[in-house]
């Protein structure tokens, strides 16, 4: 069972609320100097010129001073319940931004995804997370850029696993 705020369950059960949940994305990669911040919600003005939202939480370890989470415009698709489907779930960033795809295209192996739910009005009291999920596809064009995100595939495990060895399991070897 996943443990919720009171505030979050307050939210859900009334009727009216101002209450807003938040998705704040983090993605690293090694070829990154810093980690992308990215959050789906303007919470506060962080600066004029150029004009800047976000939402500054300390998820993760992060200084919420000098590293917020940026606004991005971005919606989601729900993974699907169809039978032998990957358990993935997409992430579309609206394309406002030409270095959204260049910083995209720059890698070649799987860049790491975590994504922490939070109120705005508590940004620093996770409601749900989840960490370590792999960037699989970026499909870009025009209008927005699809985040394909997953657990890393069964597939891509090593294979053999270790040897049922004497020396590795000596349980098995009585």
């Amino acid at each position: 069972m996943r443990r919720v705020s009171l505030n979050a369950r307050r939210a859900q059960d009334d009727q009216n609320t101002s209450e807003i949940y938040v998705a704040l994305v983090r993605i690293e990669h090694s070829s990154l100097d810093n980690p992308v911040l990215l959050s789906t919600d303007p919470t506060e003005r962080l600066q004029d010129e150029p004009l800047m939202y976000g939402t500054r939480s300390t998820w993760m370890g992060v200084n919420p001073v000098t590293d917020p989470f940026l606004f991005v415009l971005a919606s989601t698709v729900l993974p699907s319940d169809i039978d032998d489907a990957p358990a993935e779930a997409n992430i579309v960033l609206e394309n406002v931004d030409n270095d959204i795809a260049k910083l995209l295209r720059s890698f070649t192996d799987l860049a790491t995804v975590s994504i922490a739910v939070v109120l705005a009005s508590s940004p620093n009291l996770i409601e749900a997370e989840f960490r370590n999920l792999k960037l699989m596809t970026a499909q870009i064009d025009a209008g927005e850029v699809t985040l394909t995100i997953s657990r890393e595939s069964i597939e891509d495990e090593k294979l053999p696993s270790g040897r049922m060895t004497k020396n590795r399991f000596p349980g098995l070897h009585r």
